[in-house]
């Protein structure tokens, strides 16, 4: 592989507090795998042989008991960070800067996708991109969120993404809340793209091709905390930004190369210029295809820095950070994962009614009587008899007993719900234990 693949899985799921409280986000069950495990199964069906994953003690130790993280056949090159850090995504690509040999694909641990992944690799290759990245529709959870009452709208705001007419070429970034007079376009944007369309309602995958450059370039700038926050932004605004002409040995870079007022470099000529950068020129000017319409131009318009997005119209894309996102997922894995919805070693009454939709974990008994519908039973889990469950996530190692009824539930590992209780859109934390015979709705037990 001619890219180096680099997993983050150090974030803390902030957004999401009650689930991770006793599960650190990568190691959350989702159709009964981690997290972590789908992005991993991602990169492992496209040829990937070895992946640099960026992670926590606790996480690391996790990773080394989970029996599902053993299925992994690529080889996994684990970093460890410190867990009470304040360490951004870029600060974590930069801290192994000593392991990049190449240019890299850096994706988020909590990232669900089914995307034909060379749709955003085939673009970093083509245009010689300086960056590629790939961007999903937002979605609209319509379910009741357990634990909250009514439908709890999101805080974040809007992005505001300009491409180009193919609609691949990234042009303009910015966030609403940068915002405060208004949408404005630069004129050297609109020069070279006089037809831009602007674009909402979009999320960013995390997923994103970047060349080595880039990663050398963080190495000389660490004022740049985020990659998304402040990295891409950055890399879109360059583009059209003027730069010098290309140094032409290292000695000379050094020397264009100048230091900022907070320590870092500016050094955004060294990061859009190669030792091939004269082979590149040469062979764009004598090259007739060209990447654009309207003009007779040099392609790229000269440009030497270039952002380019996939933005994936059909098919799954989920960033798993909100407990909304967490719940679609699970319902969604059985339609990602090619391996049986019972797992070989449960144990299942025949008198047990179980939808197409559902999945059985490991070990798990499940008694007579009993239905199960959209829902994920987790590893080692005992269903008693007479019991519905309906649109819910049961975690690891939970007992059910005798005559409950749960519906649109998420009940964590170690729980023990009591016989005969009526659970409507509650959230039960790890190894709390449910009354008998109680009623209870749209509550959150921790």
């Amino acid at each position: 592989m001619e890219l180096q693949a680099v997993l983050m899985a150090a974030g803390g799921g902030s957004r999401m507090p009650d689930l991770t409280y006793n599960t650190p986000k990568p190691m959350l069950p989702v159709g009964n795998k981690p997290l972590m495990w789908h992005p991993l199964n991602l990169l492992e069906r496209v040829g990937f042989e070895e992946v640099i994953v960026i992670t926590t003690k606790e996480v690391q130790k996790m990773m080394s008991t989970d029996p599902k993280m053993k299925d992994v056949k690529m080889k996994l090159d684990v970093v460890c960070i410190q867990e009470d850090g304040d360490m951004g995504t870029a600060d974590a690509l930069r801290h192994i800067q000593q392991k990049i040999k190449t240019d890299v694909l850096v994706v988020s641990c909590d990232l669900i996708t089914d995307v034909a992944l060379h749709e955003v690799v085939d673009l970093f290759r083509a245009h010689n991109a300086t960056l590629a990245m790939l961007m999903s529709k937002a979605h609209d959870f319509t379910e009741t969120v357990p634990g909250q009452k009514g439908k709890k709208k999101t805080g974040e705001q809007r992005d505001f993404v300009g491409v180009d007419q193919s609609g691949k070429r990234l042009l303009f970034m910015a966030n609403e809340a940068d915002l405060e007079d208004g949408l404005s376009i630069r004129k050297s944007i609109m020069r070279k793209h006089p037809r831009m369309h602007i674009k909402t309602g979009l999320v960013d995958a995390h997923l994103y091709c970047l060349k080595k450059a880039v990663v050398d370039f963080l190495a000389d700038n660490k004022s740049i905390s985020s990659i998304r926050g402040e990295l891409l932004p950055y890399l879109v605004r360059k583009q059209f930004s003027k730069t010098t002409n290309c140094p032409k040995s290292k000695d000379d870079a050094d020397d264009q190369t100048q230091k900022t007022a907070d320590g870092s470099t500016n050094s955004t000529e060294l990061l859009i210029c190669s030792r091939d950068e004269p082979l590149l020129q040469l062979a764009q000017e004598r090259s007739c295809w060209n990447d654009h319409r309207g003009d007779m131009s040099e392609a790229y318009h000269g440009g030497k820095l270039r952002c380019y997005v996939h933005i994936m119209d059909q098919g799954l894309c989920y960033r798993v950070n909100t407990l909304a996102a967490y719940i679609e997922a699970n319902r969604l894995a059985s339609k990602l994962l090619e391996e049986p919805a019972v797992h070989p070693s449960a144990v299942i009454s025949e008198r047990c009614q179980m939808g197409p939709d559902s999945i059985i974990g490991a070990q798990c008994q499940v008694a007579d009587k009993t239905s199960i519908k959209r829902s994920t039973i987790g590893n080692s889990t005992t269903v008693k008899e007479k019991v519905k469950v309906t649109n819910s996530i049961i975690m690891h190692g939970v007992t059910i007993e005798e005559g409950c009824n749960i519906h649109g539930c998420v009940i964590c590992s170690n729980a023990v719900i009591g016989r005969g209780a009526d659970l409507k859109y509650c959230l039960v934390g790890n190894g709390q234990q449910i009354e008998a015979e109680g009623k209870h709705r749209l509550v959150s037990r921790f």
